[in-house]
């Protein structure tokens, strides 16, 4: 496998995922004019990215490596730590600003086809994000910082700079920006303890699925 496939393989999923947000206003236009609910741009983003990771599957050698069940209950724990920082009340100058328009699925259409979103967006949420992340910020550019052979990089040698630099990128992803810090600290801070892609990728996944469960509890839409 070249480096330029190993790129490839975890930069285009990212890229595609990236492509959606950043079109998401057009794309929703679109589907409104053709008389489709909009919401299902997040489903088309889902499956568009599942796919690619899919098509790229034997690229992510790492991922080969099967992680120790307690370092799985500590990435666990600090995944439920993730979540809290996440949902605490933040003052503004910790947020990028502008109002987030959230989408609550039972405004628009029937009870039955607002679970089959919910369903895809959880799933989402907790099973390919965090994977098409983790592959992106953790397994490829935090080592790529370090040296341009990425995969010639032990996770336990990924310098304090590329972790600050790599996490500190993350967290511009991320309307809570220093919340998005955090958690992009501790999910590099794992990686790099646990040298197994697996630890950060089970915390960001208990991370987003339990935040995606007090979402549909609590009614807190914005955050998605």
């Amino acid at each position: 496998m070249t480096n330029k496939y190993a790129i490839l393989s975890r930069v285009l999923p990212f890229a595609v995922y990236i492509l959606f947000m950043a079109s998401g206003h057009h794309l929703n236009s679109l589907f409104n004019a053709i008389g489709l609910d909009e919401k299902w741009v997040y489903a088309i983003k889902v499956i568009s990215v599942l796919g690619l990771l899919l098509y790229f599957w034997g690229a992510y050698t790492e991922l080969t490596i099967r992680p120790k069940l307690i370092h799985l209950l500590i990435a666990f724990a600090a995944g439920v730590a993730v979540l809290l920082v996440w949902i605490l009340p933040y003052p503004e100058w910790a947020t990028l600003g502008g109002d987030i328009k959230g989408v609550d699925p039972f405004l628009t259409g029937d009870s039955f086809s607002a679970y089959i979103w919910l369903s895809m967006r959880i799933f989402g949420a907790a099973m390919v994000v965090p994977l098409m992340e983790e592959l992106f910020w953790r397994s490829f550019l935090m080592r790529w910082l370090d040296n341009q052979d990425f995969l010639s990089v032990n996770p336990a040698n990924i310098s304090a700079f590329a972790i600050m630099m790599s996490a500190s990128v993350f967290a511009l992803e991320h309307h809570l920006w220093l919340a998005g810090l955090f958690a992009g600290l501790v999910y590099a801070l794992l990686y790099r303890i646990y040298k197994n892609l697996w630890v950060p990728i089970f915390a960001h996944a208990v991370t987003n699925g339990l935040l995606g469960l007090w979402i549909v509890m609590t009614g807190n839409w914005w955050y998605w």
